[in-house]
């Protein structure tokens, strides 16, 4: 069961670092607590837009 929520935390945090490419906010490994709330939530919402539009996606709609 640890295997299954690692993977699971592995594929967050290959697509946090993914969006935050994208919106260009350059976060490195580890701590980021230099980082602006700004770019923060740049990040967070850009991952809850994908994570309703995966589930949106999911249910056919």
């Amino acid at each position: 069961m640890a295997s299954r929520n690692n993977n699971r935390n592995t594929g967050f945090e290959n697509m946090k670092y993914e969006i935050a490419s994208q919106v260009g906010v350059n976060l490195k490994e580890g701590y980021n607590g230099d980082l602006t709330s700004r770019d923060a939530g740049k990040v967070g919402g850009n991952i809850t837009k994908k994570v309703f539009q995966t589930f949106r996606d999911s249910q056919g709609k």
